[in-house]
């Protein structure tokens, strides 16, 4: 029995046929798995954790034996250092008294705080040897010392999860306007282009706030995260990130023919700003290039919110940079619905 590959050999033909054509589509298929993996290289090849100690008192043999461990330390008075502590300028303070250490540190990112007390620890005990009566009074400014992982990242999830979602949906839907002829339509009309990205953006907005909010209220009352601050400010934050998603979705999906080619842009849009979002240890290079990434002010405005229970002053700066990213993406979605008008 002769089995025809004739039909599988043309079918086969016509798919590389027309990715030939698309060469878009040839591109983010090739290119994008190596542009992740090359940034996943650059920043867990260059991931060292360092910290920063604010120093009450401590004698001088101990603070240079802070340095065999990466460990930077700084002279301040005791109300400076909770000050620098609380701002996120230190990450512990100690002050040692007859020989035994007093230390305070953030908790918020328990990687880091486990490196600096281990590093603390031993050089203590490399300058007090065969004193096990000198054990450290440790208290936590921020999180806890059995901090969970789900605690430490619930947060950035909670920021992960929205800006994801609303993306995708976002810039489906608004593709889909396009590819059936709706907004075309529209464009053949008197109608401004600002009313139109202004009613996309209110209609669509509607639906993924809906979204984002049962996102968040699921995380911190059904899985139980962590949450000290208050759960206004937490829904700021998440309308805040709902509105620069969508209209940042939007704008993307003007640069795609087809669904296919707009989930084609989560790997070069979406992935590389996990890796900015608190997920990883940073070094300072890479530290500023996340300053970059929209992900990167959500993340820290959730985790001063939820972890450090901050106050609307503690995040406004973050809160003012997501609103000022929205309506640049407004702006530029405006500019862009020029190309599709045909009067």
């Amino acid at each position: 029995m002769k089995v025809k590959i004739q039909p599988a050999v043309a079918f086969a033909l016509r798919i590389l046929q027309q990715m030939r054509h698309d060469k878009r589509t040839l591109a983010l298929m090739l290119m994008a798995p190596v542009l992740v993996l090359t940034l996943l290289y650059f920043i867990l090849d260059d991931t060292s954790i360092e910290g920063h100690v604010a120093v009450i008192n401590a004698p001088l043999n101990f603070i240079d034996a802070l340095s065999d461990f990466n460990i930077t330390a700084s002279y301040y008075n005791e109300h400076d250092a909770k000050i620098a502590l609380e701002r996120g300028e230190a990450d512990a303070s100690i002050n040692i008294i007859n020989g035994k250490s007093f230390i305070e540190i953030d908790g918020s990112k328990p990687d880091k705080a486990k490196f600096i007390l281990n590093g603390l620890e031993t050089a203590k005990m490399n300058l007090y040897q065969n004193r096990p009566d000198l054990k450290s009074d440790i208290f936590y400014v921020y999180g806890y010392d059995d901090f969970s992982m789900f605690d430490n990242f619930g947060s950035i999830l909670i920021g992960f999860l929205i800006f994801f979602f609303v993306f995708l949906v976002a810039g489906i839907s608004f593709l889909q306007e396009r590819t059936t002829g709706t907004l075309e339509k529209l464009l053949s009309t008197p109608i401004q282009r600002w009313e139109i990205v202004a009613g996309y953006v209110l209609g669509f907005g509607i639906i993924t706030l809906l979204q984002s909010i049962i996102i968040c209220l699921f995380v911190v009352y059904i899985l139980g995260v962590m949450m000290i601050g208050s759960i206004f400010l937490v829904l700021l934050i998440t309308f805040c990130t709902t509105m620069m998603a969508l209209t940042l979705g939007i704008l993307i999906s003007t640069a795609a023919n087809n669904e296919f080619q707009m989930i084609q842009f989560i790997p070069i849009i979406i992935v590389p700003q996990v890796f900015f979002s608190g997920l990883f240890q940073l070094s300072p290079v890479w530290e500023t290039v996340g300053k970059f990434m929209p992900l990167h002010y959500v993340a820290e405005a959730l985790m001063k919110v939820m972890i450090k229970g901050g106050g609307f002053f503690d995040i406004y700066l973050d809160i003012f940079v997501m609103l000022g990213l929205s309506l640049f993406f407004i702006l530029l979605n405006i500019r862009l619905l020029k190309r599709y008008r045909k009067i």
